[in-house]
């Protein structure tokens, strides 16, 4: 039996101030803290967000301390909601679309994809349908720039869930080997 998915936040840099512990979402830190500037992730892999309500900008984080990170990670205003990636060992199936809702051509993923660009020679994703795992999607190819986290289910426009400046160049599983 592997360990319970644990992150504990605290309101001040460096693990200091009162802590919350977390072994599930939470869509508003401030319900817990007054601010929440480090944490630690005991286990499992976590989606932060700098709003509540799984909104904004968002980071993919795994187990480690994050004492003094915040503003590197883009986080200057701290964390205001999170979610837990449940473990996962299935199969892995997703497909892409160059258009919006599921239009344009489409490829099927399997495995990790560092650039559409230079396997499919497509040049934007405007939506997706997530058969099977978790899945990390980022706006520049090689996993790098802003991401967003994908569960199973259908995504029929990146634009109208706020992300229609971006363009989704590279894409990850979420696995217990990251």
């Amino acid at each position: 039996m592997s360990p319970a998915l644990q992150i504990i936040f605290y309101e001040d840099k460096n693990f200091q101030g009162r802590s919350y512990e977390s072994s599930g979402d939470c869509d508003d830190m401030s319900s817990h803290l007054s601010r929440c500037n480090s944490f630690k992730v005991e286990y499992g892999f976590f989606i932060v967000y700098d709003r509540p309500n799984f909104m904004g900008n968002q980071y993919f984080i795994r187990r480690g301390d994050y004492g003094d990170h915040m503003s590197t990670m883009g986080l200057s205003g701290g964390i205001r909601s999170c979610r837990m990636i449940p473990l996962y060992r299935g199969a892995y199936r997703m497909r892409i679309y160059e258009r919006e809702n599921f239009g344009g051509q489409m490829y099927e993923l399997m495995d990790d994809c560092e650039n559409i660009m230079d396997r499919y020679h497509m040049s934007d994703c405007m939506s997706c349908h997530v058969m099977d795992g978790h899945w990390m999607m980022y706006e520049q190819p090689f996993y790098r720039g802003r991401m967003m986290y994908l569960r199973p289910g259908e995504y029929r426009s990146f634009k109208e869930m706020g992300y229609g400046g971006m363009r989704f160049m590279s894409m990850r599983r979420i696995t217990d080997m990251m």
